[in-house]
Order: structure tokens, then C-alpha cells, then sequence
């Protein structure tokens, strides 16, 4: 093995609001680490301070802004140094990197060029959130902010109102009333939980159906961070006897040419049937057109 000293990309979890959530791993890291990126350098630096940690190194600062706005910008210089041999820590504000925060696409790209990357796990107001809204999260799909407004808002919410999975939407409070109403549009009784500072002093977890959560949360003015937690659309009802005869006849009838079995594996793929339902179902239509036809025939 080489004495060589390999570098790394390191995500590390930061509380989202308790100082006591900082796992030992995560303080050691950005304590030896030759490079901290972070979203606010101001907010890193107080955290720091607060583990004990010194934010000088023997090169100097070993803060460096990483955000939404200059990621791609800072990506050769951090790349360089990973592949120098430094270890590069990346935090955000609070909770996980990558999760609707910078850290994600600088990773994705250092991977790309075979470098190491990996994490400490820890703090995150998803999994928080979603772990105490009393909702499946066997299967579940984090939407992050939405778009303030306009068709691409809309077509967002139409999605996630029709998703059979739980949706955990990131939302600032004052956009938390109008954002509750317009779910509530769309269905007023699917469960929601809104959870708010969550491992803080004030940390509330509501939860409810959409319509009476519109109403709570109508004339509150919040503070802190929210998330929204979103039951999943219920499974439409399986397709019944009448709706696959009549997407049979459809089908037999835009191609009079393509047998039972063919007409079944279309109706079965549209529907979600099982084929056997839409193959006899195709032969009985196709059985009494004939028989119609015969019949038709004799003088």
C-alpha cells in the first residue's frame, strides 16, 4: 500500500436547531478538516465556536462559501484539493447537504473524476419531519420548496396531490397559509402534519386533514423553519367489468385486424387488468360480432 495520502469529499450533517444533535464523528471531521465549505460562513463559524472548534488553519481560514450561487464556481478549487490528498467537509445552514441545500451536484462531479466522496449522517428536517407525522414512510418523495407561483407551481402541486406516495414538502412560513390552501383546493381531506422548529425550544407538530390545516394555519404568523408532511393520493379503484368491455370494443374497433390477444395486451397495459380479463373479454366481443354477422347474413 502507498504512504500516499488520499483526499475526500466529506457531507456532514449539522443541527437543525439542537447544538446537542452534532454527532462526535461530525466534530472530529470538521475539526480536522483542511477545508470547510459552507453555505454561510457566518453561521459555520458560530458553530465552530460552539463545539470548541477553531476555524484557522495552517494555511489560514479553513472556511470557504459554498451556495446555490457560486457551487459551480468553486468546483476546481475544491476539486484540486481533494485531489491534492485534503479531506473537504461540506455543511449547510442546518440539517443535511444535498437535501434541497448545495453540496449535492459539487459531490455528483468529484465522483464523476472517481474521487472519494462519503458522509456523516445525522440531522435533517425531511426525515424528521417525516418520521413524526404520523404518515406511511415506506415509500415517500421529497418535493423540496415549491415554485412561488405561475403554471410550473401548479403543474408541481397537481403532481403531488396525485402521487399515491407521501410527499414531504419544504415551505418559509410566510408562504405556509397560501400553500395549505391551495392543497386544500385540490383535496381538503387528505392528512397533512405541518411541523415546525423542530428540535427547538417551540417545535409543533399539527397534524390533520388538509381543509382544517388551512384553517389553523390561516391568520397564524410562523416563525422558523416548516415542513409539510402530505398523505399520498388513495390507489384508483381497479377497473370494472364495464370499463374494460368498453376499452376492449375501443381497441377492436380502431384495428379490426389485431386478434384477442393482441387487443388484451393493450387493454391490460392501459387499464392495469389482468390480461386474462381483457382476453375474454375480446373473445366474447368478438364472439357475438360474428354471431351478429351470421345472423345478418341469412335471407
Amino acid at each position: 500500500m502507498s504512504g500516499e495520502r488520499r483526499g475526500q469529499l466529506v457531507l456532514v450533517a449539522t443541527p437543525i436547531g439542537n447544538l446537542g444533535d452534532l454527532s462526535p464523528r461530525a466534530r472530529d471531521v470538521l475539526a480536522t478538516a483542511d477545508l470547510v465549505c459552507c453555505e454561510d460562513t457566518r453561521r459555520t463559524r458560530a458553530l465552530l465556536s460552539a463545539m470548541g472548534i477553531t476555524a484557522s488553519g495552517p494555511g489560514g481560514d479553513r472556511l470557504l462559501s459554498l451556495h446555490g450561487h457560486n457551487e459551480a464556481a468553486r468546483l476546481e478549487r475544491v476539486a484540486a484539493a481533494v485531489a491534492g490528498g485534503a479531506t473537504v467537509a461540506v455543511v449547510s445552514d442546518a440539517g443535511t447537504p444535498g437535501i434541497s441545500d448545495p453540496g449535492a451536484w459539487l459531490a455528483a462531479r468529484l465522483a464523476e473524476r472517481g474521487e472519494t466522496v462519503s458522509t456523516v449522517p445525522g440531522p435533517s428536517s425531511v426525515l424528521g419531519a417525516l418520521v413524526v407525522s404520523g404518515l406511511p414512510a415506506d415509500r415517500f418523495c421529497v418535493e423540496g420548496f415549491l415554485p412561488r407561483k405561475g403554471p410550473e407551481r401548479r403543474r408541481r402541486i397537481a403532481a403531488l396531490m396525485a402521487d399515491e406516495r407521501t410527499s414531504v414538502v419544504l415551505e418559509a412560513p410566510g408562504r405556509v397559509a397560501a400553500t395549505l390552501g391551495e392543497l386544500a383546493a385540490a383535496d381538503e381531506r387528505r392528512p397533512v402534519a405541518v411541523v415546525r422548529e423542530l428540535t427547538k425550544l417551540h417545535e409543533e407538530v399539527w397534524r390533520g386533514p388538509l381543509g382544517d390545516a388551512a384553517t389553523a394555519f390561516a391568520s397564524r404568523q410562523l416563525r422558523g423553519e416548516v415542513v409539510l408532511v402530505i398523505g399520498g393520493a388513495s390507489a384508483p379503484a381497479p377497473a370494472g367489468e364495464a370499463e374494460v368491455h368498453e376499452a376492449v370494443r375501443a381497441a377492436l374497433a380502431d384495428d379490426p385486424s389485431a386478434g384477442p390477444r393482441q387487443v388484451a395486451d393493450r387493454v391490460a397495459t392501459s387499464l392495469g387488468v389482468p390480461r386474462r380479463r381483457a382476453y375474454e373479454a375480446a373473445l366474447r366481443i368478438r364472439a357475438s360480432a360474428d354471431g351478429q354477422a351470421g345472423t345478418s347474413g341469412q335471407g
